[in-house]
């Protein structure tokens, strides 16, 4: 557990030197995130106030912790794993007496350690003091989106490292990133909350991990979902962590063997 924690640490020293990368990306979230209100403002006032639930300060609430999460959960792509495929350094990668998935996993809570205050805190701020945030009165409310964003966490980062493995079978996995970048976008909850899609989209996206890495932080930790309501959210995030994690441990097991015969 140890070495874990000491990947974990060193990650988060790494990504506290791009200081510069830092203040951009404060600054592109809370541009961003007043765009993403005004737009969200605007289709409340045609709709005559009130869209599935989200008014005014629901929605400026849904939208601020968006973007003060955005860069903690990841959810942008990263090509780490497939690049060190691709040049053959997996396999001292795997050679080295550390699993290689939570070495990676321990890596990435390192980096959204930082990420989450460091570049989410203040557009948060920004939000509350400009457009106004509401969140649930109920003590559960932190705990519980405490332990839905480590979830959340955790899946943005298997479903990243699964489209990485991929490598393992084709030259090129641009194509395979581009689609997931695309499908999680889409039905994340990202773009628009999952609460407000059409009937067939809602069974579509709930079928799938992708609001669980975004969606349901935010709806635990805003209080849009409280008591068993909130519990079962956490429940289903458990769930596709464990489902994914079991995914993505057969696919480098698989994907290593085949490259062991490769390499004979």
């Amino acid at each position: 557990m140890r070495r874990y924690l000491l990947l974990a640490s060193a990650e988060f020293r790494r990504q506290s030197t791009y200081r510069l990368a830092l203040a951009a990306g404060i600054s592109a979230n809370t541009v961003f995130g007043f765009i993403r209100f005004s737009v969200f403002y605007a289709a409340l006032v045609g709709a005559g106030g009130t869209i599935a639930g989200y008014d005014r300060a629901q929605a400026s609430t849904y939208v601020w912790l968006g973007q003060g999460l955005l860069a903690g959960i990841g959810l942008l792509g990263t090509h780490e794993v497939s690049e060190r495929v691709q040049t053959g350094e997996i396999a001292i990668d795997l050679s080295r007496p550390i699993d290689l998935q939570l070495s990676y996993w321990a890596r990435d809570f390192g980096r959204a350690a930082l990420m989450i205050p460091a570049r989410g805190l203040l557009p948060v701020i920004i939000g509350a003091v400009t457009t106004g945030l509401a969140f649930s009165s109920s003590l559960w409310a932190i705990p519980l989106g405490l332990i839905s964003l480590a979830l959340a966490v955790s899946i943005s980062f298997l479903l990243r490292y699964g489209v990485n493995l991929i490598s393992l079978w084709t030259i090129d996995v641009q194509g395979y990133t581009s689609l997931y970048m695309l499908l999680m976008s889409l039905l994340s909850g990202f773009y628009v909350p999952v609460h407000i899609f059409p009937g067939w989209l809602q069974v579509i996206a709930t079928a799938s991990p992708f609001p669980s890495m975004f969606q349901s932080p935010i709806d635990v930790m805003s209080g849009r979902v409280v008591g068993a309501a909130a519990l079962r959210v956490v429940g289903v995030q458990l769930v596709w962590t464990i489902v994914l994690a079991a995914a993505t441990r057969l696919m480098l097991w698989r994907g290593s063997s085949r490259l062991v015969v490769q390499g004979g």
